[in-house]
C-alpha cells in the first residue's frame, strides 16, 4: 500500500512526541529532522519538503502549542493539517457541465493506466452520478489501444466510439462529439494517445483535441509508482495543457507515495481520484484529509463506511440487525456477511483503515483477505441448512463429514464453530442495555 514506509516513520516520530507533557524547541527540531528524512525517503519533491517543514515548525513553535496542556497532541494535529493542505485540503469534485455533454479528456504518458482509468471513470460516473457515458478511442498509435478500450467498454457495458487507426484523432473526436449528441449520451470520455516521453508532436495533437472538444475536465493520469518523475510529467502537461485535475494510479501498490504529496504543490491542481486496484470499480475519490489520517495511523472510517454503503443492501441489514437483536443470527447469515466483507476489499487493508490499527501487533501478517475467507465459506457450505441454523447439532461424526466435504481439517471446523459462538456472545453484549458497546461500523450490521 502507498505511504506504508512513510506512515511507519511518521507514526514512530509522532508517538515519541505525543507522550511528552512538555515540548521544547529542541524536541521540535529533532522531530522536524526525522520528518524531513521520512519525506525525502518517500521521494517527495525537496522544495515541497522544505516548505512543509518550515510551515509545521513555525506553527509548532507558536505560543498556542508551547503553553498547551497537551503540546504533543497539538503538534500531531498541526502535522495532520499541513499534510492535508499539502495534498489539496478539501476534496475537489470532478467538473460536470451544466449543459450536457460533459467532456473529459484523459491525458498522460504511455503505461500510466490511462485507458483503464477511462473505463473506471465511466463506471464511476454511471454508478454515482447516473450518467450515460461514451468512451472515445483517440489513441491510434499504440498497438491494440483501440481493442483494449473496446474490451473495457464491453466489460462495463459502456459504448465506445472508434474509427480505426487510419483516421486522425482530431477527426475522431469531432465525429464522436456529434455521435454523443445524436445518441443523447451526456458524458464523453476521450482516451488520447500517450508516449514514452513528452514530445512536441504529442503536445500539438493534444492541443488540437482540446481546442475541438473544449473539455470540462482535462484529467492527467499519473503512475504513482514513478515517484519523482511523476511530478515532472505533471508539471510539463500542466504548463502546456492547463490540466484541471490529476488521477493517481497504482496507489495500492508498493509505492513510496511521494508523487501524491508533491503533485498538488507543484502544479497547484487537485488530485481528484486514486486508482486503488486493477478492478473496474477500483477508482476512489481522493480525500486529502482521509489520506493524511491514514498516513499518521489515525484510521479512515469514512472510507470504510462509504465502501460498505455501496456494497451492503439496506433491507438485508435491517433484517440482520433484527436477527442479532433476537439472538437468531445463524451460520447462514454469517456466510452472507462474509460475501459482503469480501466485496469491501482485502480485510488486512480494511483493518489498517481502522483508528489505532497501527498499534495492533501482527496486523501486517494477516492473510484473511482471500484464502481464509474462502476456507470458512467452504466449511459452512458443506453443512446442511439445518446444521447452519442449529450448530449445536454438530457432533463428532458430522464435523468429520463437513471437514471431508470442504477439504479442510477437523481443527479448522472446530475453530470456526468456536469463533462463531464467541461472536454471538459478543453480539449479545453489544445489543444488551447494560453492556452496549459502540460498533465502529455504525448501523451497517457487519459482524465485527
Amino acid at each position: 500500500m502507498a505511504f506504508e514506509g512513510l506512515g511507519e516513520r511518521l507514526q514512530a516520530t509522532m508517538s515519541r512526541i505525543k507522550s511528552k507533557g512538555k515540548v521544547t524547541e529542541a524536541d521540535i527540531k529533532v522531530m522536524m529532522r526525522e520528518v524531513r528524512l521520512a519525506l525525502l525517503e518517500a521521494d517527495v519533491n525537496f522544495k515541497v519538503v522544505k516548505q512543509f517543514i518550515n510551515q509545521v515548525k513555525e506553527r509548532a513553535l507558536g505560543s498556542d502549542v508551547m503553553k498547551s496542556l497537551t503540546p504533543g497532541q497539538q503538534v500531531i494535529k498541526i502535522v495532520k493539517e499541513e499534510l492535508t493542505a499539502l495534498m489539496g485540503g478539501d476534496n475537489q469534485k470532478i467538473n460536470l457541465a451544466q449543459k450536457p455533454p460533459t467532456v473529459i479528456m484523459m491525458v498522460g504518458l504511455q503505461g500510466s493506466g490511462k485507458t483503464t482509468t477511462a473505463g473506471k471513470l465511466a463506471l464511476h460516473l454511471r454508478k454515482n452520478f447516473n450518467k450515460k457515458p461514451l468512451m472515445v478511442a483517440g489513441d491510434i498509435y499504440r498497438p491494440a489501444a483501440i481493442d483494449q478500450l473496446e474490451t473495457v467498454g464491453k466489460q462495463i457495458d459502456v459504448p465506445v466510439f472508434a474509427m480505426g487507426d487510419k483516421v486522425k484523432p482530431q477527426q475522431i473526436v469531432t465525429e464522436a462529439m456529434d455521435h454523443a449528441k445524436n445518441e443523447h449520451l451526456d458524458t464523453v470520455i476521450i482516451d488520447t494517445a500517450g508516449r514514452l516521453h513528452i514530445d512536441e508532436a504529442l503536445m500539438d495533437e493534444l492541443k488540437d483535441i482540446k481546442e475541438i472538444a473544449q473539455p470540462d475536465e482535462t484529467m492527467l493520469v499519473v503512475d504513482s509508482m514513478t515517484g519523482q518523475d511523476a511530478v515532472n510529467v505533471a508539471e510539463s502537461f500542466n504548463d502546456l495543457l492547463d490540466i484541471t485535475g490529476v488521477t493517481l494510479t497504482k496507489l495500492d501498490g508498493d509505492t513510496r507515495g511521494g508523487a501524491a504529496l508533491s503533485i498538488r504543490s507543484v502544479t497547484e491542481k487537485p488530485i481528484k481520484f486514486a486508482g486503488m486496484s486493477e478492478k473496474m470499480d477500483g477508482l476512489e475519490t481522493f480525500h486529502p484529509e482521509r489520506m493524511a489520517q491514514r498516513i499518521l495511523g489515525m484510521g479512515d472510517m469514512m472510507s470504510i463506511i462509504e465502501k460498505a454503503e455501496e456494497t451492503v443492501d439496506e433491507d438485508e441489514q435491517k433484517e440482520l440487525q433484527q436477527k442479532i437483536k433476537d439472538q437468531s443470527f445463524t451460520l447462514d447469515d454469517f456466510l452472507d456477511q462474509m460475501d459482503q466483507v469480501k466485496n469491501l476489499g482485502p480485510l488486512d487493508e480494511l483493518l489498517k483503515m481502522m483508528p489505532g490499527a497501527n498499534k495492533v501487533k501482527g496486523l501486517d501478517k494477516m492473510q484473511m483477505s482471500g484464502n481464509e475467507i474462502d476456507h470458512v465459506q467452504a466449511i459452512i457450505r458443506s453443512m446442511t441448512m439445518d446444521e447452519r441454523e442449529n450448530p449445536a447439532k454438530l457432533n463428532a461424526s458430522r464435523k468429520k463429514r463437513i471437514a471431508k466435504g470442504s477439504g479442510r481439517s477437523l481443527q479448522e471446523v472446530n475453530r470456526l464453530l468456536k469463533q462463531f459462538d464467541e461472536m454471538k456472545k459478543m453480539m449479545k453484549q453489544m445489543t444488551s442495555k447494560k453492556g452496549r458497546k459502540k460498533n465502529p461500523f455504525g448501523d451497517m450490521g457487519l459482524p465485527f
